[in-house]
């Protein structure tokens, strides 16, 4: 072959095979970031004294993405009101009492579970163990735990529905680790656990974030987040433990930052506990921290 004519088949070649493996560098899942659903907790949302369309209409304004209700009444019009906003209600908060002397949850679950049946919302959980003889110890009552936490899995699984435990200071479930060790003997695949950063600040030293959520990834599905303050957390009142996003002296995009790391897809709330103000402009607010986040990304 003459050298020409064997140089320039070598630079085909070479041409070729580059544009072959072009695409699986531009795949590379490290580069693409998450976009994750925004939405907002009916505590800073007028609970109790706003119709769920003034709800959903100012959430819609606002671009958040849906809302985190409360208990399990009148849940059809909450999921009809965001519908028609091309909202979302994400998540519906409610408590379990794994206590032998009471009963384990509110007799009207089973028609609020089939009510739910194709909408995507979650049972968020918060699990209690308030007897008549006081509060059990952790892992005390994890036995009867699993049992009644399975039979709520067994009856959200037939209408499509997650359950999600809910950490909480003070109570059984407390901290995003008890969620995880739950969730893991429940063994159940539409149960999972959640981390909300004011309970962590409450009853954890901010150098233990990056170890609580490497341990939690694997089983999370929701989180929460708000602005708040760094130091010495765990003596801190929740007006510092909770605030609007764009206050406080944490810095949230840590939180950011690891779930990115661990490549957590799913929806943020946002938390908005007693935090003072009109709701309107606190929301606002908070908005436009969270656009800023993830601008920062």
């Amino acid at each position: 072959m003459p050298l020409r004519k064997h140089r320039l088949a070598l630079f085909m070649s070479f041409f070729i095979a580059s544009i072959a493996s072009a695409p699986c560098q531009a795949q590379s899942p490290a580069t693409e970031p998450v976009h994750r659903p925004f939405f907002a907790f009916d505590n800073g949302v007028g609970r109790g004294s706003w119709t769920p369309q003034q709800q959903a209409e100012l959430l819609s304004e606002l671009g958040y993405a849906g809302m985190g209700g409360t208990g399990l009444n009148g849940l059809p019009e909450f999921l009809e009101a965001m519908r028609q906003r091309g909202l979302k209600l994400f998540s519906t908060y409610i408590p379990v009492n794994v206590a032998d002397d009471k009963n384990p949850y509110d007799p009207k679950l089973p028609d609020a579970i089939r009510e739910l049946a194709g909408s995507g919302t979650v049972l968020w959980v918060h699990v209690h163990a308030d007897s008549a003889s006081g509060k059990a110890a952790t892992g005390q009552m994890d036995d009867r735990a699993v049992d009644v936490l399975r039979g709520v899995a067994d009856m959200a699984a037939a209408s499509g529905i997650e359950v999600v435990l809910y950490p909480h200071n003070g109570l059984y479930v407390a901290t995003t680790r008890d969620a995880v060790r739950l969730v893991t003997k429940i063994d159940r695949p539409n149960v999972g656990a959640s981390f909300n950063l004011c309970h962590f600040l409450k009853q954890n030293d901010e150098t233990d974030l990056e170890a609580c959520l490497a341990e939690a990834a694997p089983y999370l599905r929701l989180v929460s987040i708000n602005g708040c303050d760094s130091g010495e957390t765990k003596k801190m009142n929740w007006d510092r433990l909770i605030q609007t996003l764009d206050s406080g002296s944490f810095d949230v995009s840590r939180v950011m930052a690891l779930l990115d790391q661990h490549h957590y897809d799913g929806p943020v709330g946002l938390q908005c506990y007693q935090v003072p103000g009109e709701i309107p402009t606190n929301l606002k607010r908070s908005m436009a921290a969270w656009k800023r986040l993830n601008a920062d990304r």
